[in-house]
């Protein structure tokens, strides 16, 4: 893209003109640190993603929404703060005017969300998680920042201490990598815990599912008895699957995997006994 003037805004001066400071209670960290926030749209592009609708959650004082704004060709940011939606609104009038930048005012957990090609964001860390799969299952790439070990159980493999149903859920919609870690000192206030940047590229998985919610519900009820053989999971969690007959499951499944742990399952196999579970189970509503 041609020079927009955009691309080097000072964190620091965004922030004494924004009149904040952040407040860690109400999860608010500010990202100070030039070269993260330079990094993070080369995440997406570097990856050959389509940049030319971004979208940003959580602009806050706008220091990776300048980032972006020398990336992409259009981007949009939710920002929940009636007050930082105002001064993004204000310190990037000329790209508004343009038509290459919207600021929507409001929480991404509830607003509809935009068109988009690619999501790049500094998450808050609160509702990262419910921010993760509201945007994953959109089947757009994004490059956002978590907590190291949520960003680290996202990204885990079958077998390994970080392993479990967010492994698998997140698996289930795009191949995961952690591609930096983020000390404490990239922000401030600083959080209590290091920080990571995911990359998410969407993929169709290699197995089917009946029923993506159901897929999900699954995968939540067996993973509450993790230290269980899958037989024990399936038939203990029937109030959570919504699984009326989970005994008919287990005769049903396979008994290699029915003895092994939920831990040790790669996603295919959980596909496989959800499969069952649908056909044989008479799924209902869950009771808890």
């Amino acid at each position: 893209m041609e020079d927009t003037g955009y691309g080097s805004r000072d964190p620091d001066a965004l922030r004494a003109r924004a009149g904040v400071q952040g407040n860690p209670e109400a999860d608010q960290h500010f990202m100070i640190d030039d070269r993260v926030l330079d990094r993070l749209p080369t995440h997406a592009t570097d990856a050959g993603f389509d940049v030319s609708t971004v979208l940003e959650i959580g602009g806050g004082t706008g220091a990776l929404t300048d980032r972006l704004l020398a990336t992409a060709e259009e981007v949009i940011v939710v920002e929940r703060d009636p007050r930082l939606a105002a001064f993004l609104r204000e310190e990037f009038a000329d790209a508004r005017e343009t038509d290459r930048l919207t600021v929507r005012e409001g929480d991404a957990l509830e607003l509809d969300l935009p068109a988009f090609t690619a999501s790049v964001s500094n998450l808050p860390y609160g509702v990262s998680s419910e921010l993760a799969f509201r945007l994953l299952p959109e089947r757009r790439p994004v490059v956002a920042t978590f907590q190291q070990e949520f960003a680290e159980r996202m990204a885990a493999d079958p077998g390994t201490p970080e392993y479990g149903r967010l492994s698998v859920t997140a698996g289930h919609y795009a191949a995961v990598e952690v591609v930096e870690t983020i000390p404490p000192a990239a922000f401030d206030p600083q959080p209590a815990v290091d920080s990571a940047v995911v990359r998410a590229r969407p993929r169709t998985p290699e197995y089917d599912v009946p029923d993506d919610d159901f897929f999900m519900r699954f995968l939540r009820a067996v993973f509450t008895q993790r230290r269980k053989t899958m037989r024990n999971a399936i038939r203990n969690t029937g109030h959570i699957s919504g699984l009326a007959d989970p005994d008919a499951v287990v005769d049903a499944a396979d008994e290699d995997l029915l003895g092994k742990r939920a831990g040790n399952l790669p996603p295919a196999a959980f596909a496989q006994l959800a499969t069952l579970a649908w056909d044989y189970g008479d799924p209902g509503e869950p009771t808890a």
